[in-house]
């Protein structure tokens, strides 16, 4: 910590912000991801999060570049647009000998990069001698690991930890290994290389230098690979110019042929792409499809809520991303009942990790069954994903999945058989609250009395509405009618019993949800705006539900919150009591668009643009502080918010479809817009590359004082485009 911070006696640089920068750089590709400081670094200090993973397991701890006895001093760094690269310009420090400057700050520039590729972490520092004569350059890198579970890195103590073994530290390499208790042997394996300009030296097991001559003709590169092994699983070796190529083609296939925005208002366009990009950075591929990974650093794994709500999300423009989340959830379907895992036949995944610890079972998570939600809103995506695509092949052989969902959604997931869905945890280790709001805190009473369980909340009884409203259209396109009938009865029987079971007329609300004595817990929570996207509410009812979301007690100019300022246990700074996160805002402002306030919806995409603008990198977190807005200040962050994260990044996207009022028939071949509607500042949105079947059209969106107009242009195929105001 003292090397990280120390300074000399040079006023300027004790000035220098690049010394207390806490904020970190983010990587990820597939199961691999990084977490650095702002000098591409591994450092101790700040929250303790940074290292290089693989599989829920940091195979780097340390990594630290010194230039001399001290670290380089630091001008900018950035994670390019497209998310391939983390950029870092350094210089030196005053270099003194005997109280003499020898070489004046500014005299090299090193130009640091780095990328993860099919996990491996390339790297290469370009070493530039901008003076007027040589100069003796000394270079070094400090490494660690400590193979510590990601569990461990959040703050869980173990009782016994493996065997870490000697390092061993050679010509070109060093490699740290560790035995695992779960008898997997970790190891880190780190390769170098320079130009001929410089010559390598182990100076101690964890520490490599490089030392040489450097001229003013031209520079110098060092060259590190950090290549993760587990087990058997041994990364595909590369070169740094072969990885940063296959990296380079992989961002660029990524986007040759998909649906992209554009608009008239070119920082709304930087949150676009931001947002595309890092959705791109969190797919992970799987056997069966790409899935969205639930965000970094925390959440880096298969979650069956997010994936399923991000998927959703995005399903207008991008549906392959629904359709690999549905089939690896539906091939991790839960099958027999499993307390320990909160698992039941039919049950959907809520989370999944790799890692010594899950292995163990030490924590419940290799393979977690714990959300009440993921089982129907997997029912609902896989409604939506076929009307969205008539893939009908895929739906078939997704049907019996979606019946065993259906079947826990009436049988385990109606614990006290009165019609509603609830949860109690089973698992000793699981999540006490598993709704979307999963804090101890997150499900409490008027008074601010904590709830007991079994506990039904108001917004999954409209998941489960929805689930089966989908269910009932995916039967009869099947050819199933008496089921379908079935499943369409028993929506319309569930939405009447909501109506009177949740609804509490003096707070103009439905309840946050009913205890274990089917008490109604009386409490002003954005859980009941949710209601409007799944269509469980009555249309008055809606209509003051969003009165009550876009007003001053939810509404804090930076988007809603989710508890409002008036109940007894809000806090802006909690992670579910008075937070605001996007994702949230999304299914929100989607809600208001499906009962017509556009408005509501507008109000609530210009205030998520508007913290996109103040957040770095227009990337917005996980969440943020439910603060008012103040005059001249962004969102206040919360400190440990992932970013980015996957249904944060995916929320810029459904609030355009809610703006736009979009619906797409893919079996009629016909995309609807009903109202469609743009905020003040965006004069034109142009939609390039959006498929409807076998059919691609491109669309134009023209802002005029009393509406908004939808032009085609481009259309190659058959497809009907239908606006409606």
């Amino acid at each position: 910590m003292e090397n990280v911070i120390r300074v000399k006696d040079q006023f300027y640089i004790l000035a220098s912000s690049s010394l207390t920068d806490q904020r970190t750089l983010v990587l990820k590709h597939n199961e691999l991801f990084g977490v650095f400081d702002r000098y591409g670094d591994i450092s101790s200090y700040g929250s303790g999060e940074q290292g290089l993973y693989y599989e829920g397991t940091r195979f780097l701890s340390q990594l630290v570049l010194r230039l001399g006895p001290d670290r380089p001093f630091l001008l900018s760094s950035t994670v390019t647009e497209d998310n391939s690269l983390i950029a870092a310009d350094l210089t030196n420090h005053d270099i003194s000998i005997d109280g003499q400057v020898v070489m004046p700050r500014g005299t090299l520039h090193l130009f640091r990069t780095k990328l993860l590729w099919n996990g491996t972490c390339y790297e290469c520092v370009r070493i530039q001698n901008y003076g007027r004569e040589a100069v003796k350059v000394a270079l070094a890198y400090h490494l660690d690991a400590d193979f510590a579970d990601i569990f461990e890195v959040r703050g869980l103590t173990r009782n016994q930890r493996g065997k870490r073994e000697p390092n061993v530290a050679k010509s070109g390499r060093i490699v740290m290994g560790y035995q695992g208790l779960d008898d997997i042997v970790r190891r880190t394996n780190v390769d170098y290389s320079t130009t001929p300009d410089l010559h390598a030296s182990v100076i101690s097991d964890s520490a490599v230098q490089f030392e040489g001559l450097l001229s003013t003709a031209c520079p110098a590169s060092i060259y590190l690979t950090v290549a993760c092994e587990s087990g058997t699983k041994k990364p595909p070796r590369f070169t740094y110019d072969q990885a940063f190529s296959a990296a380079a083609k992989s961002v660029h296939d990524a986007s040759a042929h998909a649906c992209s925005i554009d608009t008239s208002h070119e920082w709304f366009n930087e949150w676009l792409r931001r947002s595309t990009q890092d959705l791109n950075m969190m797919m992970t591929e799987k056997v069966e499809g790409p899935y969205p990974y639930a965000g970094v650093p925390w959440f880096s794994t298969a979650f069956g809520r997010d994936g399923l709500i991000t998927a959703l999300e995005v399903l207008w423009m991008k549906p392959e991303v629904a359709k690999g989340v549905l089939a690896f959830l539906a091939s991790t379907q839960a099958k027999v009942v499993i307390p320990e895992q909160d698992a039941e036949p039919g049950k959907i995944l809520h989370e999944t990790r790799e890692g010594e610890m899950a292995h163990l079972g030490e924590i419940p998570f290799g393979r977690y069954y714990g959300s009440v939600d993921s089982t129907p809103l997997f029912v609902l995506l896989a409604g939506l994903y076929f009307r969205r695509t008539a893939d009908r092949k895929f739906i078939e052989t997704l049907w019996p999945h979606v019946e065993a969902a259906l079947d826990w959604i009436d049988t385990y997931g109606d614990i006290d058989r009165d019609g509603f869905v609830e949860y109690q945890r089973k698992a000793h280790k699981g999540l006490l609250h598993q709704g979307w709001k999963d804090s101890r805190d997150s499900v409490f009473h008027a008074d601010g009395t904590l709830a007991d369980a079994p506990i039904a909340l108001c917004e999954v009884q409209g998941y489960v509405y929805a689930a089966k409203c989908a269910a009932g259209d995916l039967a009869a396109n099947l050819g199933h009618h008496e089921k379908s009938t079935k499943l369409l009865r028993e929506a319309e029987v569930l939405k009447q019993r909501f109506q009177d079971a949740f609804w509490c007329e003096q707070l103009s609300t439905y309840a946050l949800a009913l205890d274990g004595k089917k008490q109604p817990c009386r409490v002003r929570t954005s859980n009941a705006g949710q209601c409007l996207f799944t269509n469980i509410a009555d249309q008055q009812k809606a209509h003051r539900i969003t009165d009550s979301l876009v007003g001053d007690t939810f509404f804090s100019g930076w988007g809603i919150r989710t508890v409002a300022e008036t109940e007894s246990r809000y806090n802006p700074m909690s992670y579910h009591n008075g937070s605001i996160w996007p994702h949230d805002n999304a299914l929100l402002a989607y809600g208001f668009s499906r009962y017509g306030r556009q408005p509501a919806a507008l109000k609530v995409l210009t205030a998520m643009f508007d913290a996109s603008c103040s957040v770095d990198l227009h990337r917005l977190p996980e969440l943020f502080c439910g603060f008012p807005r103040r005059q001249g200040e962004g969102p206040t962050l919360y400190p440990v918010a992932c970013a980015p994260q996957a249904w944060a990044s995916a929320a810029a996207f459904l609030l355009l479809q809610a703006s736009l009022g979009m619906d797409i028939d893919a079996a009629h071949q016909q995309v609807h817009f009903v109202n469609p509607s743009l905020p003040d500042f965006l004069k034109e949105l142009r939609v390039a590359n959006l498929t409807v079947g076998s059919a691609t059209v491109d669309l134009l969106f023209e802002s005029h004082a009393q509406n908004v107009t939808v032009k085609v242009l481009r259309k190659d195929g058959d497809v009907q485009i239908i606006s409606s105001n």
